[in-house]
Parts: structure tokens; C-alpha cells; sequence
């Protein structure tokens, strides 16, 4: 379903559509060869659509996000890009400031794709490398996905980005206000001929880079330092062909916020005459918490080249991509070793590229054969220096602190071919059916699996639209966030673990189920209601355990997760409104990997009991109301927007007094965000702009997490409130 306008067509650009599925024909020959005396920007967007042919989202739910409609949203094309897709229906929200989203009652288990190839996964950390200022449009799929896409199943993020073709000139910003934010951006595109260009950049510093672990209007040593930048090369080689270039890069530097008061960990208690110096100096040391000088570092770099052909009733595009992602945590060596008994400096680097190959065919007749291949090599090199001290029989040290060195190198190979046909059985039924097979053979499991894939989608005149589908998905965890380390290494320190159980991280195997209805009430007004179901065999999840801020991944033996939501939008000129409820139910039952990370009491009631998965939140809504209109000066826009949350988990306490993992919620929360631009126009292509934004307008004061669940290890709060502004220039 699609709650937002579709995709940009160009009026100059004629397609005509299946019957039954509303899908865009690719170009015909004659249209291709008739393009030849068009300019550019038509061959541009002639190809922009044959490409779309090639990875339809037939049968799955679609919700698309417009350019306008980002800039309708708080903090426009400022506001980090998980804010955007946290718009969309079924999105909850965790950690703002890291990026974490749960669609549909997962953890992560998203991809992102930029014009349809696929992005490599980074390691997962603080860092938001995408920027909202290069979309031109994008799209959250979810649901029962086809065959096209595998291995990250949750969503498909896919977004265009914009064209030096489509949209010349350029734009230079600077945003700024609370919590010491200064946003400088700025983006530029052209065309010269059949060459295009795209490229955009910018730097952000704010004192609220992670969520503040307190309920106060500000942090505590909580600096960030966020530099992005985008550029993307399109070549036409003639009327049916082009060459594309895109590449992104990002780094990112974060302080880790303190919480004043915390009592000192296990140190050794006041010297007795003739201790040893090292125990004298250790139990006489005082150290305050609002001191500790943890920080993260992150660093990603990306590069896709493609081709792409459209012949007659064949396209097809190929891409070559390659990526580097790294992620380096720093300790506070002396105040970690205060508060926690042990410091951990932790170095991860992950290095990937890839192929990937996708076609559609589409004689005359009633079936459209689409099929592909991806191939991803990943590398994982994980190092950390971990110091810790040695401990007795009762867990109490017994002599100074020393280092514990580990360094392990991951390698995997993630490979899938795809076959499917999209059947138009009559005018009103399309059925889409086929099948993908993927191998992930890796350092550490070797694992396949042949998975079927079927929606029917069934239009009730030109108003209703129904749905339904069924999909196996096979998903293998993420490499960067396997534990590499060995657990024998710390025994005997205050860094072991009580549990000495480490069985490997495997693939989720899961069936997948989902149905739904979009209907056209009136003209602009349209609804639609989805529900989904997934049984899934080794549930993955993931967490943060320990100091580091760097995930873990761990299984459950079985996995359920089931949920409905509601998607109504409604758009009439200059005024534009939506309202998304989505309810959700995840659960898991028996870790059966990486055990040693959990509490031995924890591990044996998850052995014999269901429980919620820690980012499981029953109810998630958004609301959004946006109206602009022309007056003497230019364009104005006043825009209102809200999120709400039941609340994410926490864990709860029996009668008997004992632990139940994530038995619990935090408390449920909405904000509201209230914002105006004005913009000034100075000639045809040039104009000024001035934007105003307020965040958490009622100033409330909210959790994300309380520091318990399973793999929570320290308690979020949500923004206060914020003012900023925004002065711009297009050009």
C-alpha cells in the first residue's frame, strides 16, 4: 500500500500499464529509437523507468516518501535519515541518534538500496551515512517480499536519488540551534550533453550525539562531529544504454554520555598495612562518573558502478560495488576499570564487494520472466585490547590490571539466484511466483536454502486493491556482529563470564505470510489495512552487552512475530496529511547461540519460556499535516507532525522475585514537532529560503530504554526541546 504519492513520471515520457497490477511497461523499441531527437533529461527518465520494470514490488506493501514530503517532515532534509523512515507505518523507534529502527517487530535485518542496486551492510553503529538531501524519492517494502530480494528480509529501503539531469542547479544551507547544532550542507547537479552529475556534502556538530542516558535537557559529554558526502556520474551511451557511477562516504566521531553519582564496580576494598602498590593505589583512587572520556569512532566508504540496457522487451542492469566500514570504540582506561572492572578498546573493520545482476523479460502475452543473481564477499577484521584484573575464587581482584590482546578475522560469501514470472491471468488478477537460492558460507557456518515465493494481487475496479503472498526467507546473521572473541580467554578475570557456552550464530529460517487492502475512498483520500505473520526457526537478534556500543548477535531457538497496521493519507493542493497505527507482537523462546553473553538464571527461563524480544512495542503511530500555498514573497509551508510509542521492553519481576527478561515496558510517549519555511523567490532559478523548526514542542521528557532487557546496557532518553533554524540559497 502506499499512503504517499508514487514515484516522480515525467509528463513527456508515455508507458502504458498491466491491467491487473497497475505495473509500468518498460519502453517499447519504438519509443526507445523515437528518443533519439529527445534531449537528455527524457532518455534519462526513459531509462529511470525501465529500470524500475526490472525489480517490481508486486504483492509486497509499499509505502513511498517524495522529496517534498521529506521536507514536509521535522527538520526536513536536516533531520537524520532514521527520522524520516520512522514516518512509515510498523517503524519503532530505538536509539535516534544511532539510526536503530525495528520495522515490523525486527531487529535491523534491513538493506538499503540506491537506485535499485544493493547497498553492502556496514558494521552497525552510531553513524548515519545516508543523507535525506540526495532522495529523490524512496520506498520502505515490506511484507512478502519477491523473489528478487533476499537475505535482509524485515524491509527494503530502495531510493532514488537525484539527477544532475532531472534537477540542475544546486542548493548551499546552514542549520542550527539547541544542543550547540550546526548543520552546514550544501548539493549541486548539471548536465553537459549525456554526461550528468549529482553531488552533495555536509558537516554536523551537536552536544547530543547519543541519546542522554538522563531525563535532563542536556547531556553530559555528549559531542559529535558528522561529515557525509554523496556524488553520483550518469553517462548515456545511447537512447537504450547508460553507465552509472555513484560513491558515498562518511565519518563520524562520538563522545559517550556520562550519568553523574555511579557507584564504583568491584575494586579492591581500603588497603590493609603492607598491601601491594598496586592494591594501595587502586582503593584509594576516587573517581567521579560525570568524568569518564569514552568515545566511538566510525567510518564508512561505498562505490556502485553499473550498466544498464533496455532492448525492446528485455532489460536488464548489472552492478560491481565494493565498501569499507569500520568502527573503532576508545575506553577510558583508568574510569572503566573503576566502574566496571574491566576497559575494552575495540577495533572492528568490514570489507565487502560485490555483483549483482538483474533482468526482466516481457514478450507479448501475459507473463513477465524476471530473474538475477548477487554475490557479496565480506571480511570481517576484528581486534580489541581488553584489560582487566585477576581475580580469586570469590571473584575479588588479586593483583594489577593487565592487558588481554584478541584478533580474529571473519570471511563469508553470501550468494542467491532468483527466478520469478509475473502472470496476468485476466484483467483484475496478476499472480507473481518464483523462487531464490542462497548459500552463505562463512569462518564460522556453511548453510543453504531453496525459498519459494507467491503473491496474488486482485483489483476491484479502479479504487481497491487486495493483496496476499507467502514467503520462505533464509537470513544469515551479521558478520560484523558475530562475537570474536574466545570466551576461555578471560577466565580467571574480572572480565568472565559465568556462562562458558558460546554455540555459533546460525541462519534464521522463517515462513512469512501477509495480506492486505489499499481503497480509494474519495478523490485523494486512501486507505489501507495490512496484517503479517513469521514463524522463523533460529530467530536472530542482536544487542549491546558490555561496555562497547558495538552489536552482538545471538539466536532464539523459535521466533513469532505478528502484527497489523493502518495507513490513511489524504491530499488535496497544497495540503497534505497522514496517519499510520501499527500493533506488534515478538517474541522468542531458548537462546541457543552465543549463550555466554546472558545471565545464567536469564538462560534457563528463556529455555522453557516465551518472552518478548527487547524491541518489541505493542503500539507505534505516526501523524503528519502539512499545507503550503504562493503568495507575493513565494512559497510558504507550516507543517505538524507527531510519534508515538507504547513503549519498548524492559525487564519485569515475578511474585516470587525473580528476574523475567523483558516482562516489562518503559512508559509510553508522544511527541509533537511543529515547523514553517518561507521561501523568497529572486528570479526562475534562484530564491532564498528560511525555515523554522521546533522538536518536542510540549518540552517532554521521555524513555526509549531504562537500561534492562536483554542486550540493553545503558538507559535512553528521547530529545528535549529544541529549537533550530535554517537560512538557504537555490540556485
Amino acid at each position: 500500500m502506499s499512503a504517499m504519492s508514487p514515484r516522480l513520471i515525467l509528463p513527456c515520457v508515455l508507458l502504458t500499464a498491466t491491467a491487473a497490477a497497475g505495473a509500468e511497461q518498460p519502453p517499447t523499441s519504438s519509443a526507445i529509437q523515437g528518443s533519439t531527437m529527445l534531449d537528455p533529461m527524457v532518455v534519462t527518465g526513459l531509462l529511470d523507468q525501465s529500470r524500475d520494470i526490472i525489480l517490481p514490488d508486486l504483492g509486497a506493501t509499499s509505502y513511498v516518501i517524495s522529496e517534498h514530503q521529506i521536507e514536509d517532515q521535522s527538520q526536513g532534509t536536516d533531520a537524520p535519515f532514521n527520522q524520516v523512515l520512522l514516518r512509515a507505518p510498523g517503524v519503532a523507534e530505538d536509539s535516534a541518534a544511532n539510526g536503530d529502527l525495528h520495522v515490523r517487530g525486527e531487529h535491523a535485518n534491513l538493506q538499503y538500496r540506491i537506485n535499485d542496486v544493493l547497498l553492502p551492510e556496514g558494521i552497525t553503529g552510531f553513524g548515519l551515512e545516508l543523507d535525506p538531501r540526495f532522495v529523490s524519492s524512496m520506498q520502505l517494502i515490506t511484507g512478502s517480499l519477491p523473489a528478487e530480494y533476499g537475505f535482509r528480509t524485515a524491509g527494503v529501503v530502495d531510493i532514488a536519488t537525484k539527477s544532475g539531469a532531472l534537477e540542475p542547479g544546486g542548493d548551499l544551507s546552514l542549520y542550527g540551534g539547541s544542543f550547540d547544532t550546526l548543520h552546514s550542507s550544501f548539493e549541486t547537479g548539471g548536465s553537459d550533453g549525456r554526461l550528468s552529475a549529482f553531488i552533495d556534502g555536509s558537516h554536523e556538530y551537536n552536544a547530543l550525539g547519543i541519546e542522554n542516558p538522563t531525563a535532563g535537557a542536556t547531556a553530559i559529554h555528549d559531542n559529535t562531529d558528522q561529515s557525509r558526502g554523496f556524488g553520483f556520474l550518469s553517462l548515456i551511451l545511447d537512447p537504450s544504454s547508460r553507465i552509472s557511477f555513484m560513491a558515498g562516504t562518511s565519518y563520524s566521531t562520538f563522545q559517550v554520555p556520562d550519568t553523574a553519582g555511579l557507584p564504583p564496580g568491584n575494586v579492591p576494598t581500603p588497603a590493609s598495612p603492607g598491601a601491594a602498590p598496586w592494591y594501595t593505589e587502586m582503593s584509594t583512587k576516587s573517581f567521579e562518573s560525570a568524568d569518564l572520556n569514552e568515545s566511538q569512532d566510525e567510518k564508512n566508504t561505498y562505490g556502485v558502478l553499473s550498466y544498464q540496457k533496455s532492448a525492446g522487451d528485455l532489460n536488464l542492469q548489472a552492478s560491481a560495488f565494493a565498501r569499507n566500514s569500520g568502527v573503532h570504540f576508545l575506553p577510558d582506561p583508568v574510569g572503566d576499570l573503576y566502574f566496571d572492572g574491566v576497559a575494552s578498546d575495540v577495533d572492528r573493520v568490514l570489507d565487502s564487494a560485490g555483483l549483482q545482476a538483474d533482468a526482466s523479460y516481457a514478450p507479448d502475452g501475459p507473463h513477465t520472466l524476471r530473474g538475477g543473481m548477487m554475490l557479496v564477499d565480506e571480511s570481517v577484521n576484528a581486534n580489541s585490547t581488553t584489560t582487566a584484573f585477576p581475580v580469586d575464587g570469590n571473584g575479588n581482584p588479586s593483583g594489577p590490571a593487565f592487558p588481554i590482546v584478541n584478533g580474529d578475522t571473519l570471511h563469508g560469501l553470501f550468494a542467491g539466484i532468483y527466478l520469478q514470472d509475473e502472470w496476468t491471468i485476466g484483467p483484475d488478477l496478476t499472480v507473481n511466483y518464483g523462487a531464490r537460492f542462497d548459500i552463505f558460507s562463512s569462518t564460522f557456518d556453511d548453510e543453504a536454502q531453496l525459498s519459494p515465493r507467491i503473491n496474488l494481487i486482485y483489483r476491484s475496479g479502479a479504487a481497491t486493491t487486495l493483496h496476499a503472498g507467502y514467503s520462505r526467507y533464509f537470513t544469515p546473521p551479521p558478520m560484523e556482529n558475530i562475537p570474536s572473541t574466545t570466551v576461555a580467554d578471560f577466565n580467571g578475570t574480572s572480565n568472565q563470564s559465568v556462562v562458558g557456552q558460546d554455540d555459533t550464530v546460525k541462519a534464521e529460517r522463517s515462513n512469512y505470510f501477509d495480506a492486505g487492502v489499499t481503497r480509494q475512498i474519495l478523490a485523494g483520500l486512501q486507505v489501507g489495512l495490512d496484517a503479517y505473520c513469521k514463524l522463523a526457526k533460529e530467530q536472530l537478534d542482536d544487542g549491546l552487552f558490555g561496555q562497547t556500543l558495538i552489536l552482538s548477535a545471538f539466536n532464539y531457538a523459535k521466533g513469532e512475530v505478528s502484527g497489523q497496521e493502518l495507513t490513511v493519507s489524504y491530499a488535496d493542493r497544497g495540503f497534505s496529511a497522514y496517519a499510520n497505527v501499527a500493533h506488534s507482537v515478538a517474541k522468542g523462546r531458548d537462546w541457543n547461540s552465543a549463550q555466554f553473553l546472558f545471565d545464567p538464571n536469564d538462560l534457563a527461563y528463556v529455555r522453557n519460556h516465551w518472552i518478548f524480544l527487547d524491541h518489541d512495542q505493542e503500539l507505534t503511530g505516526s501523524f503528519g499535516t502539512a499545507y503550503g500555498w504562493k503568495g507575493r514573497l513565494g512559497a510558504t509551508r507550516v507543517y505538524l507532525d507527531s510519534i508515538y510509542g507504547s513503549g519498548l521492553r524492559t525487564d519485569a519481576t515475578a511474585s516470587n522475585g525473580a528476574n523475567i527478561p523483558n516482562g516489562g515496558s518503559v512508559p509510553a510517549h508522544a511527541t509533537l514537532n511543529w515547523g514553517v519555511e518561507q521561501t523568497f523567490k529572486i528570479d526562475r532559478h534562484h530564491s532564498w529560503s528560511a525555515r523554522f523548526d521546533i522538536v518536542n514542542v510540549t518540552d517532554k521528557s521521555y524513555e526509549l530504554r531504562n537500561g534492562t532487557g536483554v542486550g540493553v546496557n545503558a538507559a535512553q532518553f528521547g530529545m528535549r526541546r529544541g529549537f533550530f533554524g535554517s537560512l538557504g540559497y537555490k540556485f
